[in-house]
């Protein structure tokens, strides 16, 4: 019922919608000035349900998916990778890996989206870490997209694949890193699939 009230209020008051709206929508600007010190934060703990789920059939249409919409903002995900590959490049020299931190890849920019992972980097030992961005300008627990394929690289590349999820980007930049397969902390719910004839 509450999602029901909420949706006609936002239906009646459309500057919530248009608010909403801008603020998943806006560009984002990466802050040259983060103190990388601070960034890296704990993971939220993932909420045990017992309870089957409900199809996604059976809930009602919503006018707009704001979450969806943040993930298509190609702005706030290229300053995302941006951002997580100056972190990634920190890291490696707070380890005393400078050699390495200087080889660390933008690969979605040098190779092209696709492969699973945005940005190639490494271990302080030199063992790879293939890691993939997801960036929000909301809080810790805002919900996130991830295709099948990066799921698919996850599991099959386990021990070298992170997923770094930033958040509060426009504010103050922090990050938590997922290793192994993205189900091993998260929830995943099917939201479209690929039809086809055989």
């Amino acid at each position: 019922m509450l999602v029901d009230v909420v949706q006609a209020h936002v239906l009646q008051h459309c500057e919530l919608d248009d608010v909403t709206l801008s603020a998943v929508e806006r560009p984002a600007v990466l802050a040259d000035h983060a103190d990388l010190t601070r960034v890296l934060t704990n993971v939220p703990q993932r909420e045990v349900d017992v309870r089957e789920p409900s199809p996604a059939y059976l809930r009602p249409p919503v006018r707009r998916d704001y979450f969806a919409r943040e993930a298509q903002n190609r702005s706030l995900g290229q300053a995302g990778e941006v951002f997580a590959l100056a972190f990634e490049r920190w890291r490696l020299q707070q380890l005393g890996a400078g050699q390495l931190a200087e080889r660390v890849r933008h690969v979605s920019v040098d190779e092209g989206d696709g492969l699973g992972y945005d940005i190639q980097s490494f271990e302080p030992d030199g063992e790879e870490r293939f890691i993939e961005v997801k960036a929000t300008a909301f809080g810790q627990r805002t919900p996130f997209f991830v295709s099948a394929n990066e799921a698919r690289f996850a599991r099959d590349h386990g021990a070298h694949f992170r997923l770094y999820r930033l958040f509060d980007f426009r504010s103050a930049p922090r990050l938590f890193e997922l290793a192994g397969p993205i189900e091993n902390h998260c929830l995943l719910d099917a939201v479209s699939y690929r039809a086809s004839f055989g």
